[in-house]
This record gives structure tokens, sequence and C-alpha cells, in this order.
């Protein structure tokens, strides 16, 4: 089996182009990871249960205008495509309840930062000093320290500075009370234009990390379904289907009768990664893509939110098909133990287990931003994200549009989440992959390793990007990583 990868995207993303009446829409191009063998298309757009919890919907009511006002601050601070001079991403946003104090007129007698000191200490050590303000409630020291971090570092330039910038914006944001509001209100980002990828498509396609997660997915879906007839597959968050659009790619290249396909996706409405809706478009491309490479697919969307999601809601076929359920970058999402005693997260994973299916792949980030207090956790997102910036230089490049617009668009809402949310409003609650094996375990599942054919040829293909990212099987499962630090774990179980 090869696994078949989407067209290298380096910052030329007019592969894509569907215009359907007034309407316009993205799809996805193909190509082989044989440069000399190359296929690329175009066409039109491509819609009383034990399992339910019973808690009440998270309803938190914030000042419109207020809401509105502060996200416009964020945007002008971050987000501002109009302008991308240094000089306006230097100054950050600015907030109602800040202190007038400029860091030179600032002085108090309990302050360990005096304006001096304060200039000639290193942004990061600013930003963990900051931290601890906030973490000891010495809110005056604190917005003291980030009105100066905020003349200092800068969204443009080296990868430490830009991950200061998003840094002290969320720390700005924790200090406000707002994180969760800006959260909500930094939903992935339409693409501006037909012939441009939404800021989440070029994250999943550029950062070999993200994208080879979902390639081991693939390869070991397709290792436990070679055989099959009909294969089902589960994905409680399709995001914007890019995994499936390499899957099919794959199958086209398989000899032999294709399985038919059939992908139901959970159309949450609480989900970050698209408009609500959005779902239905991401189905008909996909069946439009496989209508082309003639692959037997069909695409069903599930409006529900992900906690209310049952086995009667999944249409499941046993004994005619095989089941598949996917798990990339969602379980995450789902609060567990330490957010309620409803544990939704693993009341999720043993409702899955009840469906028997054939092969559950989970694909997540290796970091822990779930049970770690406060200080702890800032620390390791900072240096994840630290790691996945430097990342994004290898392949996207300095200068490039694209790498902006990642970071701003996706990168930070969820920094801005991790590090200014607490209890139920933290959504975005990573787990180190030792985690993820205890809980699949104990959700009755057993571990099915990674086949080497699968990480052999992944081996070969991230070393196309940059020789510092790094491949590591262990425990079964495929780690990525940049350089020591490893970024993403995919696993498979049974």
């Amino acid at each position: 089996m090869s696994l078949v990868r989407p067209a290298a995207f380096f910052g030329n993303h007019e592969l894509y182009s569907i215009k359907n009446g007034d309407s316009t829409s993205v799809a996805q191009s193909t190509s082989t990871s044989n440069s000399d063998n190359t296929e690329s298309y175009s066409s039109e757009n491509y819609g009383n249960d034990p399992y339910q919890p019973n808690y009440e919907s998270d309803m938190i009511d914030y000042d419109e205008a207020q809401m509105k006002l502060k996200l416009q601050e964020l945007e002008h601070a971050l987000l501002d495509n109009d302008d991308d001079s240094d000089n306006n991403y230097k100054n950050g946003m600015e907030t109602e309840n800040e202190t007038e104090d400029s860091p030179k007129e600032y002085s108090s007698s309990g302050s360990i930062f005096s304006s001096s000191a304060s200039v000639a200490t290193s942004p990061k050590s600013l930003l963990f000093a900051c931290a601890a303000s906030i973490q000891n409630g010495n809110f005056a020291e604190a917005s003291h320290m980030i009105n100066v971090l905020r003349q200092r570092v800068s969204i443009q330039g080296e990868p430490s500075g830009r991950i200061a910038a998003y840094m002290v914006e969320a720390l700005a944001a924790r200090v406000e009370s707002s994180g969760r509001g800006l959260y909500k209100a930094l939903k992935c980002k339409e693409p501006p234009s037909s012939d441009r990828l939404s800021a989440m498509q070029v994250l999943f396609e550029v950062c070999p990390c993200f994208r080879f997660g979902f390639m081991a997915a693939n390869g070991a879906i397709l290792e436990a379904c070679k055989d099959e007839s009909r294969v089902h597959i589960i994905d409680f968050d399709i995001n914007q289907g890019s995994q499936y659009y390499t899957l099919l790619q794959t199958l086209a290249k398989t000899s032999g009768r294709r399985p038919h396909i059939r992908l139901t996706g959970v159309d949450d409405p609480e989900s970050v990664q698209r408009g609500v809706g959005g779902l239905t478009i991401i189905g008909r491309r996909l069946e439009q893509l496989a209508k082309d490479l003639r692959v037997p697919f069909e695409f069903h969307a599930v409006t529900s939110e992900t906690a209310l999601v049952s086995p009667s809601t999944l249409d499941c076929q046993p004994g005619e098909e095989a089941l598949v359920i996917n798990f990339a970058f969602q379980l995450h999402h789902m609060p567990d133990e330490s957010v309620s005693t409803v544990n939704l997260r693993d009341r999720l994973l043993r409702m899955v287990k009840g469906l028997n299916p054939k092969l559950v792949t989970v694909v997540e980030q290796d970091v822990n931003t779930n049970t770690a207090p406060f200080l702890i956790r800032f620390g390791e997102a900072y240096d994840y994200y630290s790691a996945v910036f430097e990342s994004l230089d290898a392949t996207l490049g300095r200068d490039s549009q694209d790498r902006v617009n990642v970071e701003k668009q996706c990168l930070a809402r969820d920094i801005i989440n991790v590090v200014a949310c607490e209890g139920e409003e933290r959504i975005e609650r990573y787990e180190v992959a030792g985690k993820w094996r205890a809980r699949m375990s104990m959700a009755g599942f057993t571990s099915s390793p990674i086949g080497r054919n699968v990480s052999g040829e992944i081996r070969k293909l991230i070393k196309e990007y940059s020789e510092r990212y790094t491949v590591k099987e262990e425990n079964g499962g495929l780690h990525f990583g940049w350089e020591d630090k490893m970024l993403i774990v995919c696993s498979a179980w049974m």
C-alpha cells in the first residue's frame, strides 16, 4: 500500500477554484508522492437514551457590545490582514480596564520589576514573571509587564518573538476574563477567495506533524479494512475534510476491487473549525472527488452536539459493513473528570466501544493542557507552540502570508483558550500520549500497532520538509515532532 499525499502546499494555493452560480467553494487537488506522476482535478461544488448526559448547556451571557469591542481590539492587535507592518503588531490590544501607566512611569514598592529591570529582562523571562504575578493575584504588576511586552514583541520576525506576542495577549485576556468570549468569536474564517485555502487547511497541509497524523490514521484504516467490501467510517469532527481527500486518493491508487466507503460526519454546532452547515458543503466536495476517482462513496452528516450522539443516530449496520471510528483532534474538546463528574470524554469512548468497531484511530496533540495547574500549563503551552512556530518557518517561510494567517486565525485562538480560560470555559484540553493510552484501555480497547510499512513511508516523506522533523514509534503509536519536542501522536485501537 502506498500512502498518497495531496499536492505540497508551500505558499501556492492556486489549485482551488470552483464556482457554482454566485457561490464559491474550495475543492481539493490530488497528487501522488511521485512528483512525476501527478493528478489534479477541479469540479463544481460538490449535506430516553442511556448515552445522553443529563446536564444543562454551558450558557454564559456576555455583554454583546463589550465582547464585540474586545474582539475588534484583539483583531487590531493580531488579526488585522489589511496592514502587516511591524508598527501595527508591536502595539498590542488595549483593554478598557488596563492601567494607564506607561512602562517608564510605573513604579511600586511591592513590584519586583522596576522599569529598568523590565527592559533588561528577556521577553520569555518577562512572560513567565507575568504569569506568576497573575497566579499570585498581583494584577497591577502583571498589567505593567503586559504593557512592556507589547512594546517589545511582534507577530512578525523570529518564532520566539511571535510566540511571545500571542502569549502576552492570552495573559491579557486572562486578566480581563475575556478568554472564553474571544475563543468563541475567533471561529476559523472562510478563505477570502476561491483560490485560497482556509487557514485551518493550510495548517493541516503544510505542518507535517499534523498532516502525517492524518496519513498515519489513514494507513491504519486501510490496513485494517483491506479485505472488506463495505466500510463505514464515523468521524466525530471531520474538520475541513483534509484527511478524507487523501484517503480517497490512496484508494484510487489501490489495485483490485475498491471497497464502498460510507462516511458519517458529526456536525457539531459548537465547532470552531467551520461555520454551521459547512459539513454539508465538505461532503459534496468529497462526493465529487470520489466520483472523479471512481471510488464508491457516500456521505452523511449528523447534526448534533457530540455529547448527544447516540448509537441510534449513527445508522450502523453490523454484519454488513466494517465499522471504523476516527477521532482526529477531537477528543480533547470533550470535558473529562477534571471538569465534571459526567466525564463526557470517557462516556463517548465507552459508547464507541459498545458499537463494536473493527478499528478506532486517535490523533491528538501530545501535551498536557488539561489537568496541569496554570503556571505549569503556561510553560507547557509556551514550549509546545514555540516548536510549532519554528516548524512553520521551515515549510512556509518567514515572509509567508499563509504562515501569518495560520498563526493568527488558528493557533492564536487555541493559545488564548489554553492560557486565559479555566473550568468549563477551557475547551482545548490536550493530554499526553500515556494518558490517552490509559483512557482507551479503561474503555476496553486494546492497542493495534501502526504497521511498519505505514511508518516507513511516512519517515521518508517527512524528511522532504526538513531534517529537523522527527518520527518515533512507541507503544504501538507514531509520534511526530520538531527536533526533540513531540507534537502529535497517532494510535490505533480495537
